[in-house]
């Protein structure tokens, strides 16, 4: 039975890794920040007791901040994967906790590079890399394209994707990075543009709220669905060499067509109730992402299933299910369509 420590497993890629990992008869092992209310909401469906006999699934208290208890973890599961996912993801909060974001998304990859270099046995790492690190680079981008880092978070990505690189070239290590375009779902953090749109569309319809306010709507995102994207992840890792792979879907849309085709999903008029808050204007903006997939799709044969229409459907779907409404059910019927046998759970 092979193992997989995954870094950041209570969150929307995390989540969904785990419950792949375990369809395919993995032991898994997550790192979780203690706290004094339980944030394993995302993974509860998948937890089973460590001490029943078919448990496969073990939560270890750490951070990524602290070296020591990293090393130690690792040192005793002795995984043949890690997914180093956890970070601090918020681009627009890493403008106001850069130190932190640094500490995290950039050192905290750096400390697992050292402790599985130092553990002395042969570990396949999946870096969680990010389409923000190309910033203003023209669109579409590739493996090739040169980055251009406009946030302090793409800042810190920039610095794992790089200290993965080395360490693959210095240690022969089987390093892999994946530059993963914008990703969604119904585990998406709801903080994060996308879930703050399809939730405010159901809580408008249950009457629980009158306005959503939003920043910039012009950005233009590659968005695909995460179930699709940790697929790919390991997948990635199952190759014969260690690569670096750009993963999208191809297309862009600004967040102002996000905003329009929920909206109209739902039957509502979208600028009757969408206002705009300069609070959530970021001081340096990410304008124009798109990725081009030709080597993930030529390499590995990935190609996702889910767009933009169908991605919006699934989401706004599921909040209004979360919020005791009756789905509109066009995402329902296309995930039973395309998906068939998934192996996750419907959200």
């Amino acid at each position: 039975m092979k193992k997989a420590f995954i870094t950041g497993i209570t969150g929307q890629d995390g989540s969904y890794l785990a419950e792949f990992l375990l369809s395919k008869s993995y032991e898994v092992h997550g790192i979780i920040r203690r706290a004094s209310t339980f944030n394993t909401g995302r993974i509860n469906h998948i937890y089973v007791d460590p001490h029943a006999a078919n448990a496969r699934l073990f939560l270890h208290y750490g951070d990524l901040s602290d070296s020591e208890q990293t090393a130690s973890i690792l040192y005793n599961i002795k995984p043949d994967e890690v997914y180093n996912l956890g970070a601090q993801s918020h681009v627009r909060v890493s403008f106001n906790m850069p130190e932190y974001t640094g500490n995290v998304t950039a050192l905290g990859t750096a400390r697992i590079l050292e402790a599985i270099r130092r553990s002395g046995n042969h570990v396949k790492l999946y870096q969680a890399s990010s389409s923000e690190m190309f910033g203003r680079t023209p669109a579409p981008q590739n493996e090739q394209s040169s980055f251009n880092p406009a946030s302090p978070y793409a800042v810190a990505k920039l610095y794992a994707y790089w200290m993965v690189k080395n360490y693959r070239l210095g240690y022969g290590m089987f390093a892999c990075n994946g530059i993963l375009f914008n990703h969604e779902s119904p585990r998406r953090g709801e903080i994060f543009v996308t879930r703050k749109i399809t939730m405010a569309i159901a809580n408008i319809l249950a009457k629980k709220q009158q306005f959503l306010f939003l920043g910039n709507l012009e950005p233009k995102r590659d968005w695909g669905y995460t179930p699709e994207y940790v697929e790919v992840m390991w997948r990635i890792l199952q190759q014969e060499k260690p690569e670096d792979f750009v993963v999208g879907t191809g297309e862009k849309h600004s967040v102002k067509e996000f905003v329009e085709q929920a909206f109209s999903y739902a039957d509502l008029k979208w600028d009757k109730y969408v206002k705009t808050d300069e609070r959530y204007f970021r001081p340096t903006e990410t304008e124009d992402l798109q990725a081009d997939s030709s080597k993930v799709r030529n390499t590995i044969g990935w190609n996702p299933q889910i767009r933009f229409k169908d991605l919006v459907k699934i989401m706004v779907d599921a909040d209004m299910r979360k919020a005791g409404l009756k789905p509109i059910g066009e995402g329902d019927a296309i995930l039973r369509k395309k998906f068939p046998n998934r192996w996750w759970k419907t959200d």
